[in-house]
């Protein structure tokens, strides 16, 4: 778990409450490419089979984080779609 990361970036919350994610990120209002460059970004810092937790609004989202996870070795946990937010899922890979 990251519980010691501390985030200064409103998009990013740490989720001490509900350990099925270690780190959630907030990216609705951003369009493709952002949601998954800014989701690299983080899962890079992140340590591996750590858990992070996005949301996002863009429609290109599923296949873009799809694809996210199928060349960065991570596992899609789950991916959701409510009233048009995208709810992803993703462990880092443990290599």
């Amino acid at each position: 778990m990251v519980s010691g990361m501390t985030q200064k970036l409103p998009e990013f919350t740490n989720n001490d409450a509900d350990n099925a994610a270690d780190i959630e990120m907030n990216l609705t209002g951003m369009k493709c490419p952002l949601p998954v460059l800014k989701a690299r970004r983080q899962i890079n810092q992140m340590a591996p089979s750590a858990v992070l937790k996005i949301t996002a609004d863009d429609p290109a989202a599923p296949l873009d984080f799809e694809h996210f996870c199928d060349t960065g070795g991570h596992q899609l946990l789950s991916s959701t779609e409510q009233a048009g937010i995208f709810t992803f899922v993703i462990a880092k890979s443990a290599g």
